[in-house]
């Protein structure tokens, strides 16, 4: 169930550190600050909950955000994501990972609510700590390692040159399907993104 009234919670996931800052991994930060460009917020340190965040409107009198870039690693994430749903009051179904996903072709995002983590370690984290699988997820295809690379190596690897060409669009397009989720809904922005 959502409460139309209160705010959401938009998690993007990654690693901190600047060494981390370019990695495919991270692609939910960068999804993050996008937002927060958007809202005009500013990041801002968190300490009981090891994480980094902001909050804003979405649009003039729109709903409550508030994005969140958990400080610890990518495998806690869910201590400080269900430690700031608790203290905003925030339900899981207004809770939206945004995340960096292998089985996506690079190029494509995709948008579900429920489901399995796919050996995603922030995700597993999160459906932990939250106690359910059932909140929104924004997968940013990264596509799979070429060759036989080690997928956790690739994750941890940064874009290629040919993908940095579309990086921008596609952040700016996955903030875009974040905005929709909250919105319009996970099916109608499925119907709205998914044919494109």
């Amino acid at each position: 169930m959502t409460d139309e009234t209160g705010p959401w919670l938009v998690v993007g996931l990654g690693n901190p550190g600047r060494e981390y800052a370019g990695n495919r991994h991270n692609v939910g930060f960068m999804v993050a600050d996008l937002l927060a460009d958007r809202l005009g917020a500013k990041f801002g340190r968190y300490k009981r909950a090891m994480a980094d965040v902001a909050e804003g409107r979405l649009g003039f009198g729109g709903p409550k955000l508030v994005l969140l870039k958990p400080m610890t690693y990518m495998n806690l994430s869910g201590g400080p994501v269900a430690g700031l749903a608790q203290f905003f009051k925030v339900p899981p179904a207004q809770v939206v990972a945004v995340h960096d996903e292998l089985d996506i072709e690079y190029g494509q995002v995709r948008v579900k609510c429920g489901g399995g983590e796919g050996g995603h370690n922030g995700l597993r984290s999160m459906s932990k700590s939250l106690a359910t699988k059932d909140y929104v997820r924004v997968r940013f295809g990264i596509g799979r390692p070429p060759g036989r690379q080690d997928p956790a190596d690739y994750v941890l690897s940064d874009f290629g040159a040919a993908e940095r060409k579309e990086l921008d669009f596609l952040v700016d397009r996955a903030a875009d399907v974040v905005e929709s989720v909250i919105i319009r809904g996970v099916e109608p922005t499925q119907n709205l993104y998914h044919g494109a």
